[in-house]
Formats: structure tokens, C-alpha cells, sequence
């Protein structure tokens, strides 16, 4: 179990980086309430270990008895986590999200009978730790002990206050040294001002200067928060990674020989984006700025300088070694145009540099360029840069250079552009005006004001020449487009980026080649043999950079570099060929990603993902079992970690595995044979038990933990880790284990908005996880998460349905606890055919409808049927008693609260477990409960329920809309007594019929669905009448849906008697809608000749002044008219 916290200032420590912007709450006496009830059953939950769980024993079970499937339908199980949290800091509200996700999987498994494990560990791995340790480090040695050297500039971050021991309100209201007031939200400068943004004491930040300090603290406050939380967590299983903890260390060194033993693990030259302040790659989660960037290749062209302008002349005198070659060297993405160039862009603001890249050979490029080139083996001398000259790009206007491949053989001029930006690229971009709308413009504005950019007119003039043939914009694409989408300016730049698109796609895609030697092939055929024709002539060679900037966590701006590295050969075509065929999950055997956009990712991820390099020689980790010099990448010691959950209870007792676990095993005994063993990759020998010193009861026990548990039932994550973290499981998974073990679900959840907005720290909108419970408590807090969002898209955390619920908690929990107390007080006896009827069959409907939502994991849609809806029901259940001068029935009240504590004990187990235990006095724990058993929900029921909803609120509304009128010429008085007629008719018009032929010939009877909606919508167009029609068709639909009977909607008959539930309903209408007397009146379809049939009595002469209510009546959808009855 993790140990205790090593500071006091856990239990005070609440991060908030900036001054908050959220809802403050006026009065918590309620919550306050709630918080008890939540603290004392996690008290009690943890003292008497209701989750844990473990694998049947060894002696029901014998390993090898049974296979995997006998066993897990004998002894259901679910496995589920959440992707483990990185340790440089306390959960955040996003992280809490997708806590939600595992919990309410985990508490929906429980109630389904299942022995349910939900681990959670600490990531440690990789740079973030290591990086803000060395930081504090060298500000420990500027500034001292306790920062007191530390004198800000006046322009500079100020120091922020010192936390109080009790919670950091505002700790970016920053204070100047004498106490001024002047508080400011800005960007934290250094470590130690982080570190006191977040809560730590002034006092305690040196000890963070060692990286274990980092492993000792926060993972006891991730602990505290989702203990907090509520979450239904096996502690016993919590491990940090890193060689901190030395059994994990031997489980990722195993797993990493493993997959080099398949062949998955090679070494050999690759790009890869890099740190040279580091000296190693920087991978993902090495990453401040970045994340999910790669190398993206170009084309470097070599367009060597024929003719300097005098510019370059005067400013390179004396510069260069005589005889020497020097070359612009623009990176195109685009070798296939090249035969195109017209001229040479450079930015005339930039400062180029000449680099020496051999004996005789200099490249004019900008300095990023250069230190990119120096680590791919580009320069004379790897990771040396040499800078002979240093040239503005104005100078270098009008020099003369050679284009390779151009139709302009006799060189071209470099010209001026405005828009060249030196972050991308070489600095220099050469031209291609007949398929690039970005040089076509610029060169007309070039040629337009030739004299006040200082250049000939002419050199912008160079002939155009067609090169690339397409079926929509012909041979001179970027002609047609810049016409098309009115291109005027180099300042257009949205039509410029959307013609650059359109050009791009349909020249790749559709474009022939019109000139050169691969003239009429493809241009995605003829792409990759111009380029290479290139590289061979020595006229080119590949040049790498990040797709976009990424800053280390130490700071560092990076390159890529060409290194010979240990890689993981992700993307080989076996490999990937298997993981798709998984995630695709075509015959549902596979992996069940719950949205089309998540299978969509992965499919995405998988056919992008390259060879990933997974050692690297600064920050925490593991080392490489046969290259101890490098560590093990932070993601990639952490993909088939959800296996070391299964038997970490038997290994160790605390995270740090200092104390040996029930199995009494010594680190080093887990050598790779019994790693293999535990993970079925080998049978049990004689030898085994001897060779390594465990017993075989404790070898066959840990394999029974693994083999009960796996495979992964489901893994939760955010969206940001699905390129990386969740894809390497798969890939991880599929090599080592054998496909029985292959992870079965993966659910992928957007960011989360807090009050509709991004969570931002600058901003003061930002909530921890500790923020939010100590702000609402536990249980409306995980309403307000289930109340979020269920989909990929981005969901919102409500402050507001966090408040609401805290208030709808405790007015439900007094409610309940009134019923339960005065029951008696109640009505008994048989249920009578309208209220209590319609009450039961809503209660069993809403709890079937919760179940649903809550298998295909909607815990929004599963909330609103289960506690919104739920409590609707009881409402209208209420008010229907009240106005027919009942009481309530006591068998269906209890029923209710009973029902309403299990469907809130996925979502919210606090509450649920205060109601099961103290109020219903139920003898164990809710979480040992099964979901509700109900009888299937009476159709016929639910139609009258629907109906008197509808038609209560419809004549509700009529009658209040009456009282308010004050309009002259009204008929009667508001405070007049009223008579309401009600108009029912008994058939359908007769234009729907062929509507409902349409409908049956497209419903399925035996699969209960239609067969093609999209013929049947294009039938109805046809006739039309779309206005009328297609509202009545989608009613219909939805009936059938639903589960009503066909012959009830299709031969159009009503599921109930209409005059007889409207005869039910007169008295309460006439309470609520102040009414003295209500007729019922049955009209024939033009709405002219009626008849009474029910109400009170009244002759009903009459049609006159209320033909048009009365024909618009339908069976089920009564209308109706007010009279005074003066």
C-alpha cells in the first residue's frame, strides 16, 4: 500500500495556479453534511477492503483445470484502468475524467456480479521529474536554501506569497519583497516559483531538488485525491515505476528483452526529434511543448550561386575560401514541381548564415537549419557547426542561382518574399508559380512594384511554364485557383492556405506529369523517383526538422537528428497488419472502441506510427538489460503494465516494493523464466521453483492472478495519449501475449471544458481534483463528471450542475428518510389501475433504460434516466396523488427509494450507501448489490404515461395563458369560472394511410429496425408533402423503436383507451387548471359533427367558433377550447 505522505503539508496542500475565476459558493452547510456521510463509508470502505479483489483460490481453481472462458463464466470478472498519472504533480480535473470513466465501469461491473479490479500506479519515467529537479538544483545554487537571494527585476515575475497551512487561495497574487499589495497573474519564471504556485512550503522546495522526493510525495497525494474521490481502487496493487521500485524494474526489463527477442526491438540510424542541450532524444512525455510531433522529411535542393548581387558581394568579401562552391538550400515537400522554378525566395529580414558542409561545399541557410543539418550527417563533422559568414537576406537579392531540374536552365534570380518565416525550414523556398498560389501572387506583386522592392522587373517575369496536368484546374493550377478564390495580396492568407490545399491534394492525387523524364506517369508514382534522381546527381539530399516546434522539458528548442539508436519497429507491416485487424473488431472479436471516431483514430495512428526510438541516457527509468548506458523510454516501459497489476499484491506491500508481498519474493528471484511463466509464454518445469527459489503454490498463484484476470476488459484514456500511449499497448499486447490476452476495450474521452471554457492556469479557469471535491464534495462532483460528456468530443464541467445537485442530494436524501420513517402513514393494499400503476411501470422502464446507457458506457444519457428522470417520476407520481386526494402507496415509495439508492451507486456510491445502509437499514454494503431485476416495461402503460404528461401540460399551459390574458375582446373574464371542451378523435385522416404503408414496407419485424431509412426518406420526398409528412413518419418511428407493438402503430389503434384515461386524469385537471367543468367531446374527422362522451354532462350543441380546435384533433392527440361560464 502507498506509505504515508512525507510531509505535513499533504493534507493542507491544494494547487491553484492563478487567481480563481470559478463559482463561489455563498453556503455549504450542505455539503457539509454530504461530506460527512462521504468520509465516513470511505473510512469504512478502506478498513474493511470492499474492493479489494482477487482471484478465485487455488484450491476452486487449480491452475491448467480449466480453460480462461470456463473459468471467467464460473467467476465473472472485470478489469479495468485508467492510463496510470504522471507523478510531477496532483490530479487535475481532467485527469479526474477519466477516473470517472474506469469508476463508473468498475461500479456498473460490480452490481453485475462481477469480482471487479481497478488498480492504479504511478508513472514516474522519463524527464519531467528529472528536469525540474535539476532546475531546483541550479536555483538552490543562485538564489539559497530557501530562495532568499532571489531579487526580481522590475520588470520580472514577482515571488509568489508563501502558502498558509491551510489551503492556497491565490497563489499567483504575487507579493513584492516589502509587503506591497500589487498582485499580478503572470508566466512562472523559475522551478521554485512553480513549486510555490503549487502549495509547497517556501521551507520544503529544496527537498525537491533530489528526483526521489518527487516518488515519495505526489504519489501519496494522487492517493489522497482519488480516495476522496470515492474511487473503487485496489490499493494493494499501486506501484511507482522506475528502478525506484526494483520488481517493476525487472518487469519492464523483461518486457523489453522480450520484444527484442521477437524482433520488435532493433537497432540502427534513424530521424528522430532531438534535445542537444539533453544529448538525447525527446521523446513525447520529454516534452514541455510538442507533444505528438515527428520528424517531417523535405527535399533539400542545392541551387548553387552563379552570380552574387553586389549586396552579397560587399558583404562576403574576404569571407570565403577561394574556389568554393556556395548553395542556396531551399526544403521542398514538393521535388515533382521543381521543373517549374522561376526564382529563389529569401526573407529580406532574416539573418542567413554560410556553413561550411565539406571541403569545398557552403550552405546558405538560416541557423535552426543549420543545427538540424549538423546531427543528419549533413555537415562536414557530425554535431559540429561551422559558420564561416553570416548574409541578410536582402543582400542576397538578384544574386543568380542555378535550379536543378528547372525548364530555366540558365539559372533564376533570388527574389524577396515578405511571408518567408525562418522557423520553418531552410529560410529559403524556391519557386514554382504554375502549381503554387503563394508564389504566383508573390510574384505578380513582385513584378508590380519591381522598383520599391529594388529588383528587375524581368526576374519576376520569368516564363510560367506548365508542368503538371489535373482534370479539375488544368496545367497551370495555381492560375485557376488564385482566380477562383479571388486572390489579390500576399495579405489573403486564409484563401491562400485553402488554395494551397486544393493545389496540393488534386496535383498529388489526380496530377500528370507533362515534362521530364517521367513525363505522363503519375505524380504519386513519379514523387519518389524525382526525388531520389536528385539525391543520385548530388543536386539534393534529405533534410529533417520537427513538423512544429517542441521544447524539451528542460528547455531546450529541438532538432532532428540522424542517430544510431535502439527502436521499437512499430509500422512493420506484420506487426501493423495484426493491430489493425484488431481495432477494425469486424467479426466483434476484436477491441471494442465504443465510437467510430476512436477506431478512426487508432486506424490513423497505426498507419502514421513509425519506428519509435525507447532508450534514451538522461531522466528516471529503467536501463536497457543489454545496453545498461540508455534508460527505457517513458512510453515505452508503459504498455503492457495493466499485466504487473495482476500479481503486484503478491510481489510487494508499498509502492517502492522495500517490503516483500504475501508472496514472500525477493526481487531478483523474478528473473525472465518466471516472468514468462507468470505470463503464460512457458509451461512450469521441475527446475523452475528451484532455479529461482519460489515455491511452485506461489508460482502457480501469481499465474492464476494473471490468468483470471486478463485479458484488459477496458482502458480509459484521454485523447492526447491515443497516438501514443494507448497505440503502443496494442502494439505491445499483440507481441508479447497470446491473443487470449489481448485487451478487449479502449475508451477514448475528449479534454475537459470547465464552465464552457478551457481549463487554463494563466486564466484562473483550472480546477484540481482536490479543488473539486473540496468545492461540492465527492458525489455531486462525480454527477456533475457522469453529466459532462460521454463522446470524443471535448465535454464541459459544469460548476452549476455540480452546485445543483449538492442542494438535489440532500432534499432527496430527506425526502427518502421522511418515506422510510413514516410509512405507515402511507397507503397499503392493492395498487389501483392509473397513479400507482403508471408509477410502477415508469420506475421499471426507467430502470431498464439506466442499464442500457450504462453497457454501452453513456453515463450521461445513464444518469438522466437513473436520477433526473427517476426523480421526475416520483414527482408526477406525488403531485397525481395529491390532486386525486390519495396518499401515496407504501410498497411503491419504499420501492422507489430502494430503486433510486441502486441506481445511484455507479455514479454517486456515497449517497447510495448512506441510504442503503442507515436509512433502508439494509444488512451489508450496497457495493456487494445487484443492478435491479425489473419486469419488462408495459408499452401500453408507458403510451398513457406519455400521453397525460402531454396532454396535462398542454391544457396546463392553455388555461395559464387564459388567466394572464388582459386583451380587450377576449371572450369572458380571467377570474371568470371556465368550462375546457376536449376534442378526441376516433380516426386518422385519411392522407397519412399511404405514410404508414411506406413505414411497414420498410420495418424489419424480425431484427425490429429499418431496412433502408435513407430510401424510405427519398420516398417521402417524392410526394410531396415533407412538411406535414415527415413529422408524422418520425412519430411513428420512434414508436416502433421504442418497442410498441407493430399492430399498434401500424394498424393504427391506440395502446389505450383514450375517453377512459382522460376520464382518470378530469379530476386533477381541474384542480391545477382552476377549471369548474371539463366535456369530452368525440368528433368525426372534418372536425364538424361531435358527440359527448365522458366529462360533465354538459349538451354540447354547438361547433361554431371551435371547428378549427376540433378538426385538428387526432386519436392520441386530443385539442381543446376554453369557454366562460357566464
Amino acid at each position: 500500500m502507498v506509505g504515508a505522505p512525507p510531509s505535513q503539508a499533504l493534507e493542507s496542500l491544494h494547487v491553484s495556479a492563478s487567481k480563481p475565476v470559478t463559482k463561489e459558493l455563498k453556503r455549504t452547510e450542505k455539503r457539509d453534511f454530504l461530506v460527512s456521510i462521504e468520509k465516513k463509508y470511505q473510512r469504512r470502505w478502506e478498513e474493511d477492503g470492499v474492493f479489494h479483489a482477487d482471484a478465485p483460490p487455488g484450491e476452486d481453481v487449480p491452475v491448467g483445470a480449466t480453460s480462461a472462458s470456463d473459468l471467467h463464466e464460473k467467476y465473472p470478472k472485470y478489469f479495468v484502468i485508467m492510463a496510470y498519472p504522471y507523478m510531477n504533480g496532483t490530479l487535475h480535473a481532467g485527469h479526474s475524467f477519466s477516473v470517472s470513466k474506469s469508476e463508473f465501469a468498475a461500479g456498473y461491473a460490480r452490481m453485475q456480479g462481477r469480482r471487479v479490479l481497478f488498480p492504479m500506479g504511478f508513472h514516474c519515467t522519463g524527464m519531467p521529474v528529472k528536469a525540474c529537479a535539476d532546475k531546483l538544483v541550479n536555483e538552490l545554487a543562485m538564489f539559497g536554501r530557501e530562495f532568499e537571494k532571489y531579487k526580481e527585476a522590475a520588470d520580472d515575475e514577482q515571488l509568489p506569497a508563501e502558502p498558509a497551512s491551510k489551503a492556497v487561495e491565490d497563489p499567483t497574487k504575487f507579493s513584492a519583497k516589502k509587503g506591497k499589495a500589487a498582485a499580478k497573474t503572470v508566466k512562472l519564471k523559475y522551478q521554485f516559483q512553480i513549486m510555490l504556485a503549487m502549495g509547497i512550503p517556501l521551507q520544503d522546495i529544496h527537498l525537491f531538488a533530489d528526483t526521489k522526493h518527487w516518488l515519495e510525495f505526489f504519489p501519496g497525494l494522487c492517493r489522497r485525491d482519488l480516495s476522496n474521490f470515492g474511487a473503487r481502487i485496489d490499493w494493494r496493487r499501486s506501484m511507482v515505476t522506475t528502478d525506484a521500485n526494483p520488481y517493476y524494474d525487472a518487469f519492464v526489463r523483461w518486457q523489453m528483452n522480450r520484444l527484442k527477442d521477437l524482433g520488435k526491438i532493433k537497432f540502427g540510424k534513424r530521424y528522430t526529434v532531438y534535445s542537444m542541450k539533453d544529448g538525447q532524444p525527446c521523446m513525447d512525455h520529454d516534452r514541455s511543448e510538442g507533444e505528438g510531433v515527428g520528424p517531417q522529411e523535405y527535399t533539400a535542393l542545392k541551387m548553387q550561386v552563379l552570380e552574387w548581387a553586389p549586396g552579397a558581394q560587399g558583404a562576403l568579401e574576404d569571407k570565403l575560401p577561394d574556389g568554393v562552391d556556395v548553395f542556396l538550400v531551399p526544403a521542398t515537400l514538393r521535388p515533382e514541381t521543381l521543373y517549374g522554378q522561376t526564382c529563389c525566395f529569401v526573407g529580406p529580414t532574416i539573418n542567413y548564415g554560410i556553413f561550411r558542409a565539406s571541403e569545398r561545399e557552403y550552405y546558405v541557410v538560416t541557423d535552426r537549419a543549420a543545427r538540424n543539418m549538423a546531427y543528419q550527417g549533413i555537415f562536414a563533422r557530425d554535431s559540429e557547426i561551422e559558420k564561416v559568414a553570416e548574409i541578410r537576406g536582402s543582400d542576397l537579392v538578384g544574386c543568380l542561382v542555378n535550379a536543378p531540374l528547372s525548364l530555366h536552365d540558365k539559372g533564376v534570380r533570388v527574389l524577396p518574399m515578405e511571408t518567408v518565416s525562418p522557423l520553418k525550414g531552410t529560410g529559403v523556398v524556391t519557386s514554382v508559380p504554375s502549381d503554387s498560389p503563394d508564389d504566383l501572387i508573390t510574384v505578380t506583386t513582385l513584378a508590380k512594384k519591381a522598383d520599391y522592392y529594388g529588383i528587375e522587373r524581368e526576374w519576376a517575369e520569368a516564363q510560367i511554364y506548365p508542368i503538371i496536368d489535373t482534370p479539375t484546374y488544368g496545367d497551370l493550377c495555381a492560375t485557376v485557383l488564385v482566380k477562383e478564390l479571388k486572390i489579390t495580396s500576399p495579405k489573403d492568407v486564409k484563401q491562400l492556405e485553402r488554395a494551397k490545399e486544393l493545389a496540393y491534394k488534386e496535383g498529388y492525387y489526380q496530377g500528370t506529369l507533362k515534362v521530364g523524364e517521367y513525363r505522363g506517369q503519375t505524380v504519386e508514382m513519379a514523387k519518389p523517383k524525382i526525388r531520389q534522381q536528385l539525391i543520385d546527381a548530388g543536386a539534393a539530399f534529405p533534410y529533417c526538422e520537427p513538423e512544429r516546434k517542441v521544447i524539451s522539458r528542460s528547455g531546450d528548442d529541438c532538432i532532428v537528428a540522424l542517430m544510431d539508436q535502439w527502436y521499437l519497429d512499430y509500422g512493420e507491416e506484420s506487426w501493423k497488419k495484426a493491430a489493425l485487424e484488431w481495432v477494425a473488431n469486424a467479426d466483434g472479436k476484436g477491441m471494442n472502441t465504443f465510437h467510430n471516431e476512436t477506431r478512426h483514430a487508432f486506424n490513423g495512428a497505426l498507419n502514421w506510427l513509425n519506428q519509435w526510438a525507447c532508450a534514451r541516457s538522461y531522466g528516471l527509468g529503467s536501463k536497457l538489460p543489454w545496453d545498461p548506458q540508455f534508460l527505457v523510454e517513458s512510453l515505452s516501459d508503459s504498455t503492457i503494465y495493466m499485466s504487473y497489476y495482476t500479481i503486484a499484491h503478491i510481489l510487494h506491500k508499498d509502492i517502492f516494493g522495500k517490503e516483500k508481498g504475501a508472496g514472500g519474493i525477493a526481487p531478483e528471484q523474478m528473473t525472465d523464466s518466471v516472468w514468462d511463466y507468470v505470463f503464460c509464454l512457458r509451461e512450469l518445469d521441475n527446475d523452475l521453483p528451484t532455479t529461482s527459489g519460489i515455491p511452485k503454490a506461489t508460482l502457480e498463484a501469481m499465474r492464476r492472478e494473471f490468468e483470471y484476470w486478463y485479458p484488459l476488459d477496458l482502458s480509459v484514456s484521454g485523447k492526447d495519449l491515443l497516438p501514443n500511449h494507448m497505440t503502443f499497448s496494442i502494439y505491445a499486447h499483440l507481441a508479447v501475449f497470446r491473443p487470449e490476452h489481448w485487451p478487449t476495450a479502449t475508451r477514448i474521452n475528449g479534454h475537459l471544458l470547465l464552465n464552457g471554457e478551457k481549463m487554463s492556469k494563466s486564466t484562473g479557469n483550472f480546477m484540481t481534483l482536490d479543488d473539486m471535491i473540496c468545492k461540492y464534495g465527492a458525489d455531486a462532483s462525480r454527477i456533475a463528471l457522469a453529466d459532462a460528456g460521454d463522446n470524443v468530443a471535448d465535454a464541459n464541467f459544469d460548476e452549476n450542475v455540480a452546485d445543483n445537485n449538492i442542494l438535489r442530494l440532500y432534499n432527496l436524501r430527506h425526502w427518502c428518510k421522511e418515506i422510510v420513517g413514516d410509512q405507515d402513514q402511507l397507503r397499503d393494499g392493492s395498487f389501483n389501475g392509473f397513479q400507482d400503476a403508471l408509477f410502477d411501470n415508469e420506475m421499471n422502464s426507467l430502470v431498464a433504460e439506466a442499464q442500457k446507457h450504462f453497457e454501452a458506457t453513456n453515463y450521461k444519457a445513464a444518469l438522466k434516466a437513473g436520477f433526473y428522470d427517476f426523480i421526475n417520476a416520483r414527482d408526477f407520481y406525488r403531485e397525481a396523488c395529491n390532486l386525486a386526494d390519495i396518499k401515496m402507496h407504501k410498497d411503491l415509495a419504499l420501492r422507489y427509494v430502494e430503486l433510486q439508492a441502486l441506481l445511484l451507486c455507479v455514479v454517486a456510491p456515497h449517497w447510495a450507501e448512506h441510504v442503503w445502509l442507515d436509512i433502508l437499514k439494509k444488512p451489508a454494503s450496497i457495493h456487494y448489490t445487484r443492478y435491479p431485476v425489473v419486469p419488462p416495461a408495459n408499452m401500453a402503460l408507458t403510451a398513457v404515461r406519455e400521453y397525460v404528461r402531454v396532454t396535462a401540460n398542454n391544457i396546463n399551459s392553455g388555461a395559464q395563458q387564459k388567466r394572464k390574458s388582459k386583451n380587450k375582446g377576449v371572450e369572458g373574464s380571467p377570474r371568470e369560472p371556465k368550462r375546457l371542451t376536449i376534442f378526441l378523435a376516433n380516426s386518422f385522416p385519411a392522407w397519412q394511410e399511404k405514410y404508414v404503408d411506406l413505414v411497414r414496407s420498410s420495418w424489419d419485424t424480425t431484427s425490429r429496425s429499418f431496412r433502408d431509412e435513407k430510401v424510405l426518406n427519398g420516398r417521402i420526398a417524392q410526394m410531396g408533402e415533407m412538411e406535414r409528412a415527415m413529422p408524422f413518419v418520425q412519430a411513428l418511428k420512434q414508436r416502433l423503436l421504442a418497442g410498441e407493438p407493430e399492430n399498434n402503430v401500424l394498424e393504427r389503434k391506440l395502446a389505450f383507451d383514450e375517453v377512459s384515461v382522460l376520464g382518470q386524469m378530469l379530476s386533477g385537471l381541474k384542480k391545477t387548471a382552476g377549471l369548474t367543468a371539463i366535456d369530452l367531446v368525440l368528433v368525426d374527422e372534418d372536425g364538424k359533427h361531435g358527440k359527448t362522451v365522458g366529462g360533465d354532462g354538459g349538451q354540447f350543441t354547438s361547433m361554431e367558433g371551435m371547428s378549427e380546435q376540433a378538426r385538428n384533433a387526432r386519436p392520441g392527440q386530443p385539442t381543446f377550447a376554453f369557454q366562460s361560464m357566464q
